[in-house]
């Protein structure tokens, strides 16, 4: 069975970074289209950013240029560099393997001066 946990979150002032990581249990990490999704309080969960097998990144919109992921294989760990933090990243940020269709616990990110 699969199991994801993420690390990282916490509170941060406006302008400021985290990074997230997202461990990964079982076998075949590295052939797995890894992503991060994030739901922010009263709203759906939305998509945030994605890496293939072949470490291609692909962003959500919202945070294109400030946010960064990626993968070690080595370590079967995902990564979401976050910078330029805005109150509006403020939610609980998911990790989710897409060969399995699991879902991390979530961990939180506040954003608040």
């Amino acid at each position: 069975q699969v199991q994801l946990v993420e690390s990282g979150g916490g509170l941060v002032q406006p302008g400021g970074s985290l990074r997230l990581s997202c461990a990964a249990s079982g076998s075949m990490f590295s052939i797995k289209t890894m992503a991060w999704y994030r739901q922010a309080p009263g709203k759906q969960r939305e998509y945030v950013a994605t890496i293939t097998s072949g470490f291609s990144p692909n962003y959500a919109a919202s945070v294109e240029g400030r946010f960064t992921i990626s993968r070690d294989n080595t370590k079967n760990t995902v990564y979401l560099q976050m910078s330029s933090l805005k109150p509006e990243d403020t939610a609980v940020y998911y990790c989710y393997d897409f060969w399995t269709d699991y879902w991390g616990k979530g961990i939180q990110v506040t954003v608040s001066s």
